[in-house]
């Protein structure tokens, strides 16, 4: 019998430890295939190397002749594309044993990330000069805290420069704050960088100084959009009979039309829609108030999500878009400093970190604004943290077989999206099912959360097995065949009382699987996730508004 399992190994691509079955199936990912050789078994069989020209076989008398004659066949026949096989798993396992060698916890930049930044602009951060080299152009706009300049070396950008003032009002209260540009660059640049890694679309390129940052130059669309949790503020006033600390599910979406003469009018969704507006060729329509109210949504959600680690409530946000003005597209805009949300620490408002403690004060004293900028300093510190998390895990994607390798490289592909480690493993629950459970062990036993994908076809034994000896989650994903993939996927689904492990069958899907589970307590993860509903959301509206123009 053991013959007919080393032939089965071989069929599917499998090496072979250097002692028979008696070496652990983990070791498949540490030895060099090439100079796999076994020792003399207990048929008398010698197997030669994978580069060895297969030769006839010896055998005892007692097996059957003709068994070998059927095999040898077979097996000459194979013994090329097993050689290629073994190439590529070579050139596999390198690239294995490169990612396992970053530390664990580290996370990937979302490739979606760079495709949210122009052409023009993702090559800034290689054309563009130092700060004190950088050539400006004539100022673009000025408002209260900010200027905006063109820079004739980068066409397609804009330099962002933050001044030392501080305003309420509409500016009917303006003071100098010293330090505040720096401090309001810190913030807007961890916050947009936080967001644009997530895969939200942002104008943010680089930071540039400590005073300035580099954007994709945008036609400002002149609506600031306001996302609630938390009743307070004008939206009292606005709205008498609503106590303050009411709550709202989901957020409260309010926009506001920037004209300071009048004091920044609320405006309807009709409103907009009838304003006709138009941005670098681009029509404010009902698609367009849709996706903008979509996505300060969902800004905001993966603002608060991010503050909850530093035990601070994020109250409400205020945001505005632009339009850029290579891409056509909307994207999130302007700055997002301490200017821009309320922020209380503990949730409780005593202990406000946000300009609202500037707006508050009935009189504006140097003693006063030293009391303002720490609470500026305060958020500057914490929001870099932002970028970080202190929540571990990983995604172990156990195989039956390396013929099942390139199913597996697509779950891990997958993780790295979300910024989650994955590693592979080769293990049979039917074969070594003592091996299993001992990489089992090895995952449990260093505290690190940890989701198991099962790869198996044919009799799926690897999930139900995991599932029924771990506390840890479990997730079958069968690499299915045409052929009887109807068949084999029950032995996922039809299982003993006891077990609990859902099963798909998209490598992708058991990637998102894990990534909810972590964004549980993971920050950055949960916020891919959101990122990428909102993305598909967007995708759909925008076909949706292509094909009624015909446009497809």
């Amino acid at each position: 019998m053991r013959f007919y399992d080393e032939v089965d190994c071989i069929l599917r691509r499998q090496p072979l430890g250097p002692s028979g079955w008696g070496c652990e199936s983990s070791s498949l990912l540490s030895v060099s295939v090439g100079d796999v050789t076994a020792n003399t078994g207990s048929l008398g069989i010698k197997r030669k190397t994978w580069n060895d020209e297969m030769s006839p076989i010896p055998l005892k008398k007692s097996a059957s002749e003709n068994t070998i004659f059927q095999f040898q066949k077979l097996l000459t026949e194979r013994v090329n594309t097993v050689t290629e096989g073994k190439k590529l798993l070579l050139e596999r396992l390198c690239k294995q044993e490169e990612m396992q060698d970053l530390n664990r916890t580290q996370l990937y930049a979302h490739p979606s990330a760079m495709q949210q930044v122009p052409v023009a602009a993702a090559a800034v951060a290689a054309m563009a000069p130092a700060a004190s080299e950088l050539k400006l152009g004539k100022k673009v706009n000025e408002g209260k805290t900010k200027e905006v300049y063109e820079l004739p070396d980068i066409p397609g950008c804009v330099l962002m420069q933050s001044k030392d003032q501080i305003t309420a009002g509409n500016a009917a209260r303006k003071d100098r704050m010293e330090g505040k540009a720096a401090i309001s660059n810190t913030t807007t640049s961890c916050v947009f960088q936080l967001l644009q890694e997530a895969g939200i679309k942002t104008a943010f390129v680089r930071k540039q100084s400590d005073t300035a940052f580099i954007a994709a130059h945008c036609e400002m669309i002149p609506i600031e959009w306001v996302c609630r949790r938390i009743a307070t503020g004008s939206f009292l006033k606005r709205n008498p009979g609503v106590k303050e600390g009411y709550k709202f599910y989901p957020p409260k979406i309010e926009m506001f039309y920037k004209d300071d003469a009048n004091n920044d009018p609320q405006w309807s969704e009709e409103q907009l829609i009838e304003a006709k507006f138009s941005f670098a060729g681009l029509t404010i329509g009902k698609t367009e108030v849709d996706i903008m109210a979509r996505s300060t949504q969902a800004i905001f959600e993966i603002l608060e999500k991010s503050w909850q680690p530093q035990n601070c409530t994020l109250v409400d946000l205020k945001i505005e878009f632009g339009v850029n003005i290579l891409t056509k597209e909307i994207v999130l805009a302007d700055v997002i400093d301490n200017d821009s949300w309320r922020l209380w620490p503990s949730g409780d408002r005593s202990q406000q970190k946000d300009k609202q403690s500037y707006r508050d004060l009935k009189e504006v004293t140097p003693e006063a604004l030293q009391m303002v900028k720490r609470n500026f300093e305060w958020v500057a510190e914490r929001v870099e943290l932002l970028l970080k998390t202190k929540s571990q895990g990983r995604v172990v994607v156990l195989m039956g077989s390396t013929s099942d390798l390139g199913h597996c490289e697509k779950i891990k592909k997958a993780c790295a999206t979300f910024g989650i480690p994955c590693e592979l493993r080769v293990t049979s629950a039917h074969k070594g099912p003592d091996e299993t459970l001992r990489i089992k062990a090895e995952y449990e036993g260093d505290g690190i959360p940890t989701v198991f994908v099962a790869v198996a076809g044919r009799s799926n034994g690897l999930g139900p097995v995991m599932s029924g000896n771990t506390a840890y989650p479990v997730v079958n994903c069968p690499p299915l065949s045409s052929d009887w993939g109807a068949q084999d996927v029950w032995s996922s689904l039809r299982l003993p009382s006891g077990l609990g492990c859902p099963t798909t069958l998209s490598p992708e899907g058991a990637a998102q699987f894990a990534a909810q589970i972590f964004g549980l307590n993971n920050h950055l993860v949960w916020a891919k996730l959101r990122s990428n509903m909102l993305n598909t959301w967007i995708s759909l509206k925008q076909a949706d508004k292509k094909l009624r123009e015909c446009t497809l």
